[in-house]
């Protein structure tokens, strides 16, 4: 016997239609990709949305069939997300930053039909036409541009694509397992990989990341999504948003910190979500701008571990609290934030902002555990304080990679998700390090966070990143590669010495390398990989010389 209650299949199309609906005239404010800003509201959005899919069933497509997106955050890139999704097709959010060479096996192993672009992407569109076979046609977002239409012949825009389409359409019905998005890791080790989310998991993913005690998110906010649109899908931002009601800031291609600032007190954002490479320049501008960032009252720091400082710095003199958040393409991507509980206010400042620094604990939907590698996956203590491999299951996490057979869980259905841990009672997760990026020196662990953090709260340190160097005695040794705030005179010397009394001597950086800037990946995270291969042996040439 069932329960006798209306069934509705969850659908992205829901999410669109409920926003048009409740929430019309909220403003959808978007940088375009020629600097100017356009305001629209979610009843704009839907139409557009409609017209576009009234257009696609023009086209040779089967539901199921792969459309892909190469833009940033703006409003013509919303509006084909929720037609392309709506449709019954899969919206394929392309990263632009990675090498040609991956971008060419992302769109094959995707099979593409349909590439959206912007304009500013047209150079890498041009490189990569005649090795993309799938690809029946592209579609620049945008009006007509001549030399868009030069350079690629048989282009079409989208303005003139949807403009003399109608309004009306009925978004079709189907199953919400059917596949609503793909996105690929950022592939720093081997080729990227597929993750293929149903509408079932990102609108239960949606609700999550709005909770109180997750995002936050609600019709009185204002939120601006730094992240890009191709980095797991702006961490469900777009669709959260519509799903709330909230107005959204779409900050474009300009993501420096003066551009940040003049959207957010000229628009009065109350949520930012990005990189914490994002908020030091945010910060900076800020600073020296002399503005008070009055709007906003807190800020999402997910990606990379935040550092004390950068927290520190918002909440003492911005009045922002910072949310640490963690997740990861396979996990759609949030698999903690981090909220208080009502009994952590009779905690000391000390103790606080040590809980605040925490990547936070599961919403409902996460399970979290700790577990030995070296031990057959036996399951270790919360306790905060054991570390073991950390591993995550969820009705939005990853099952299978895209076009692999072979599943991606554990033999008792975990996703293992290569990240250190510990977890405490409460579910509050501390990241301690990539597995591949944990130091080991002289058969003792290092974490390499641990020595960014101290080094980022240097006032003239600006980013910084600690690798693993070869050395003759202990194996390995901790080195830091660092980029200096302008105009500083910081030595080596007075830079080591900044560790003293913060972390264990043995601990402390062999050596200390000022560069004028450190390798950024795709989605604003340091890639040290390349950092490893330029500075691996510096320890051992040392000797040598």
């Amino acid at each position: 016997m069932f329960g006798k209650m209306m069934h509705q299949s969850l659908l992205i199309s829901n999410l669109i239609d409920h926003a048009a609906r409740y929430h019309s005239d909220t403003s959808i404010i978007s940088r375009e990709v020629n600097g100017q800003i356009l305001t629209t509201n979610w009843l704009d959005v839907q139409k557009n949305s409609k017209r576009l899919a009234n257009a696609l069933n023009n086209f040779n497509l089967n539901q199921g069939d792969r459309l892909a997106t190469i833009a940033w955050n703006n409003h013509r890139h919303l509006e084909s997300w929720y037609a392309i999704s709506g449709s019954g097709y899969v919206c394929h959010t392309i990263n632009p930053r990675l090498f040609p060479e991956q971008l060419i096996f992302i769109i094959n192993d995707a099979k593409d039909k349909v590439i959206f672009f912007d304009s500013t992407f047209l150079p890498l569109i041009v490189a990569i036409q005649g090795q993309v076979p799938a690809v029946e046609q592209f579609i620049c977002l945008g009006a007509r541009d001549e030399k868009v239409s030069a350079a690629l012949p048989n282009v079409l825009f989208y303005d003139e694509l949807i403009q003399n389409q109608s309004d009306v359409f009925s978004w079709p019905q189907f199953s919400e397992e059917t596949p609503s998005s793909l996105c690929y890791t950022s592939g720093t080790t081997g080729n990227p990989k597929g993750v293929l989310y149903s509408h079932r998991s990102t609108l239960l993913h949606t609700m999550a990341i709005s909770l109180p005690d997750s995002l936050n998110l609600s019709a009185n906010d204002t939120v601006m999504p730094v992240v890009p649109m191709f980095h797991v899908n702006a961490w469900g931002v777009p669709y959260s948003a519509a799903m709330v009601g909230c107005s959204v800031v779409l900050p474009g291609p300009n993501l420096d910190g003066d551009s940040l600032v003049d959207l957010i007190d000229n628009h009065q954002v109350t949520v930012a979500l990005g990189v914490p490479t994002i908020w030091q320049g945010l910060l900076a501008a800020a600073k020296k701008r002399g503005t008070t960032l009055a709007s906003m009252n807190r800020n999402v720091v997910g990606g990379t571990a935040c550092p004390p400082s950068l927290m520190r710095d918002f909440k003492n003199n911005y009045a922002c609290d910072t949310i640490h958040a963690w997740g990861m393409t396979e996990t759609s991507p949030l698999g903690t934030a981090n909220q208080p509980k009502t009994k952590h206010t009779a905690l000391s400042a000390e103790d606080f902002e040590k809980l605040r620094l925490t990547q936070g604990r599961p919403p409902f939907g996460v399970e979290l555990r700790i577990v030995d590698a070296d031990d057959n996956n036996a399951t270790l203590a919360h306790d905060g304080q054991t570390q073991g491999n950390l591993q995550i299951r969820g009705p939005w996490i990853v099952d299978h990679y895209f076009n692999q057979e072979k599943s991606a869980l554990t033999a008792d259905g975990w996703f293992d998700t290569g990240d250190i841990a510990t977890l405490d009672a409460d579910g509050y997760l501390t990241i301690c390090d990539r597995a591949k990026d944990l130091i080991k020196s002289g058969g003792e662990w290092i974490s390499s966070v641990e020595i960014e953090n101290i080094a980022v709260g240097h006032p003239e340190i600006r980013m910084a990143a600690a690798i693993a160097a070869r050395h003759s005695k202990w194996d390995e040794r901790p080195i830091l590669i660092a980029v200096k705030e302008e105009n500083s005179t910081l030595t080596e010397e007075d830079a080591r010495a900044y560790f003293d009394n913060k972390i264990a001597r043995w601990q402390i950086p062999d050596a200390i390398i000022f560069i004028d800037a450190l390798p950024i990946n795709g989605t604003g995270k340091i890639v040290k990989a390349e950092l490893r291969k330029q500075f691996g042996d510096v320890l051992l040439q040392s000797e040598l010389a």
